[in-house]
């Protein structure tokens, strides 16, 4: 059978940038965040496109994200604000204010007890637990990225992962609020994190065009996705005449380099 296909149009979003997009648990709803429009919640059933937060929200909204019994769906804004609202009728739960600068990140935990947000900045305002009951600070985390562009809980919710600017994955303990494991993922930042729904894995992808693949209890490396770079598993062993630069710019672009007594294979990305 074919896949039927649809356009979604509306006049108010003829000018609008879309910035992301989350669908309801069930795949009923699609969310979708933009800059200086809200939220639009296109609804499966009703074929219908409905806007919703243009009135509480900040201009530029950067991510929406269904809680997972899709009672709420949040949103996170430039100004350091994360909204909430009730699926139902779209009213505003809650506006969660403590990040310094744009929030790039969210993620529920699978209860939806918690729900955890990062930000552009510095210093202990950058990466927030929120109590989703009482909607209230319950941890901070002093992340050293100063950018951060995702978040994932473990499926136990004692774990949460961050990463971002600095290409580096960081577990959490999220009672403690220690990092107790790092993971150097990616050359360049990494743009998002994604768990898989039975919560074993994690998903990253970054600037250098990878998608890595990691257990999430111990933060083991699985495998990596990529498409062949231009000078992929091209052996520059020995060869004469190129800088020191020229060799990390053909190894980013798939090259590698064997150094050393061992010959250990050096690769970038």
């Amino acid at each position: 059978k074919a896949a039927s296909e649809r356009v979604v149009t509306d006049p108010e979003l003829v000018d609008a940038q879309l910035f992301a997009v989350a669908w309801s648990p069930d795949g009923e709803r699609l969310a979708v965040a933009t800059h200086r429009q809200g939220v639009f919640v296109y609804d499966r059933r009703t074929q219908g496109l409905q806007r919703i937060g243009h009135l509480d929200a900040p201009p530029r909204i950067r991510r929406v994200e269904w809680s997972p019994d899709a009672r709420y769906l949040a949103a996170s804004s430039e100004g350091g604000v994360v909204l909430v609202w009730n699926s139902e009728d779209y009213s505003l739960r809650a506006t969660l204010e403590g990040h310094r600068g744009m929030v790039t990140a969210l993620a529920w935990s699978a209860d939806g007890a918690r729900l955890a947000s990062g930000s552009w900045g510095h210093g202990r305002d950058q990466l927030i637990i929120w109590d989703t009951e009482r909607w209230e600070q319950v941890r901070t985390l002093d992340d050293p990225n100063p950018l951060i562009f995702g978040v994932a809980w473990r499926a136990d919710g004692e774990r949460l992962v961050s990463a971002g600017g600095d290409g580096v994955l960081r577990w959490w303990n999220v009672q403690s609020g220690e990092c107790v494991l790092s993971q150097h993922g990616h050359e360049g930042p990494i743009q998002a994190l994604r768990a898989s729904p039975d919560g074993r894995f994690l998903a990253s992808c970054g600037d250098g065009g990878a998608i890595r693949i990691w257990r999430m209890e111990d933060g083991d490396p699985v495998t990596t996705l990529r498409r062949d770079r231009p000078y992929e598993r091209l052996d520059i062993t020995g060869v004469k005449g190129l800088t020191d630069g020229q060799k990390l710019a053909l190894r980013m672009m798939g090259a590698i380099e064997h150094l050393g007594a061992d010959w250990k294979s050096v690769e970038a990305g």
